[in-house]
């Protein structure tokens, strides 16, 4: 018998995003939250004014990346940096930090990606989306 399947709901997603906006504009930064769901579909997307366009597909593919490997892609990044350059080669990876996994009653429902600022600043506003959902 398998437990009830929860799924991030498009409300969810936007009051993650509205924790990560609170975020971003509490530290003046331009950036773009890319919210997937559990099979990576785009479920929602917020570029706040004067983001540089490219940020978009990066926010979008650093959620792909976490919900695919169920793991924040820091992981990627520091691996990148201390060598182990095979990571590049892995398909569906982003070795930028930025993505976190979204984890609800110990499932993977989704992730979020934020690009357009330092990858260590996007992951403090993923994060801050994420921590939304506890409240």
């Amino acid at each position: 018998m398998t437990a009830n399947k929860i799924i991030l709901t498009l409300e969810d997603a936007k009051k993650i995003a509205a924790g990560a906006e609170a975020e971003a504009k509490r530290n003046n930064w331009a950036v773009v939250i890319a919210i997937v769901d559990d099979g990576g579909h785009l479920l929602y997307l917020q570029r706040l004014d004067d983001t540089q366009y490219g940020s978009i597909n990066v926010a979008m593919e650093k959620a792909r990346a976490a919900i695919a490997f169920r793991r924040p892609t820091k992981i990627w990044e520091e691996n990148i940096a201390e060598g182990r350059l095979r990571y590049l080669n892995l398909p569906g990876t982003l070795p930028i930090e930025g993505g976190l996994p979204i984890i609800a009653d110990n499932q993977f429902v989704g992730a979020i990606g934020v690009s357009g600022v330092r990858s260590f600043e996007d992951a403090q506003i993923a994060q801050a989306g994420i921590d939304t959902l506890g409240s």
